[in-house]
């Protein structure tokens, strides 16, 4: 049992992952489960990079608004069910529920909506590009909101080479031709909410009484009450339910909203927030295949070029250099920095995360 119980936003398809709380200084370390981590990290990586693709098929037959909030309802019957088997309690406070509301809406609600209104018009393969760009966003945030975090040069030239990539795939130099520039601005307004949502939770919500996971639960739960408000005012209940666009939703929800959280939460426990957190990386590529192969999108060349300078870019934004001392001399390395949504948001918390 962690004696730090600091909480991280929800991890999702389209963002980066998250970490859960970690063991206290002289605590057992985590069970290691019978599946190999290597193997859970594959499958983590395969259900996020899928999930652009299996939009892309339920909007084929439903409306957005109805994607995202059976995409929620199936992530949380998932999240229940787990708090219901570890028997975890619920928030009790009013302020956590409150906050809890602000977090689901811009790190569930508008974000899994806008994905999915995105992909009505622009391929997969972009929706999970842009999806690429939450980082950079990230770090340009951080720095205005949060005071810790100072900009360095490898950072600040991470954010330029990022936007560069993002230049790059648009195709800038040729004035834009051919890009649904609604539907792209949808996906990239989409990357932004995710940070957005994590500042707000870091200062709102660490140090909670409540398990990552009850918090988590929770926050979908509220995220499934927003969109069963908001679908029934621009949707109508639809007339014949496909199977094949039915079952993207349900493995949508099911699988990319809920199993991925506690695949998540699994991989960090046991091998750290640095190597679980590379997934992020892998997503982009995973959905760009799919798109092609699968859905037969086409790929002009600016596209996989300018995405593998938008993921150098977000790796560059997300390490730092530390200072070390060892003995008399004093050596610089650098190490992989934790993204906004896994960095330790206590002094506690950061010695624990360091052990």
């Amino acid at each position: 049992m962690s004696t730090s119980r600091t909480w991280r936003p929800l991890p999702s398809p389209t963002a980066p992952p998250t970490a859960p709380p970690t063991s206290a200084p002289g605590a057992p370390p985590a069970r290691r489960t019978a599946v190999d981590w290597r193997i859970r990290f594959a499958a983590l990586s395969i259900i996020w990079g899928f999930s652009f693709l299996l939009i892309k098929v339920g909007t084929e037959a439903y409306a957005p608004f109805q994607v995202t909030f059976g995409r929620l309802l199936a992530g949380t019957a998932v999240l229940v069910a787990a708090m219901a088997v570890r028997r975890e309690r619920l928030p009790r406070s009013a302020r956590t529920w409150g906050h809890l509301t602000v977090a689901a809406f811009f790190l569930n609600a508008l974000p899994f909506s806008l994905f999915s209104y995105a992909e009505l018009t622009i391929p997969s393969t972009l929706a999970g590009i842009c999806n690429a760009t939450s980082p950079l966003w990230g770090m340009a945030l951080s720095v205005v909101a949060l005071s810790e975090d100072r900009p360095t040069r490898r950072r600040v030239a991470g954010l330029g080479l990022g936007f560069l990539g993002v230049l790059t795939v648009l195709g800038a130099w040729q004035g834009f031709s051919g890009l649904d520039l609604r539907g792209t601005g949808m996906a990239l307004l989409a990357s932004l909410s995710y940070p957005v949502g994590w500042i707000y939770v870091r200062r709102t919500l660490a140090g909670s009484d409540s398990s990552a996971l009850a918090l988590t639960g929770s926050q979908l739960f509220l995220g499934t009450l927003q969109l069963a408000v908001v679908t029934p005012l621009f949707t109508t209940l639809p007339n014949t339910f496909p199977l094949l666009p039915t079952l993207s939703v349900v493995a949508l929800g099911a699988l990319g909203t809920g199993l991925a959280v506690l695949l998540q939460y699994g991989l960090v426990q046991e091998v750290g927030p640095t190597t679980a957190q590379m997934v992020t990386y892998f997503i982009p590529v995973i959905a760009t295949a799919a798109g092609v192969t699968l859905l037969g999108e086409q790929l002009s060349w600016n596209t996989p070029v300018g995405a593998a300078i938008v993921l150098a870019g977000a790796a560059l934004t997300q390490s730092r250099v530390r200072a070390v001392t060892t003995g008399p001399a004093r050596t610089v390395t650098t190490e992989p920095a934790r993204t906004a949504d896994a960095r330790p948001v206590t002094p506690e918390a950061d010695r624990v995360s360091r052990s």
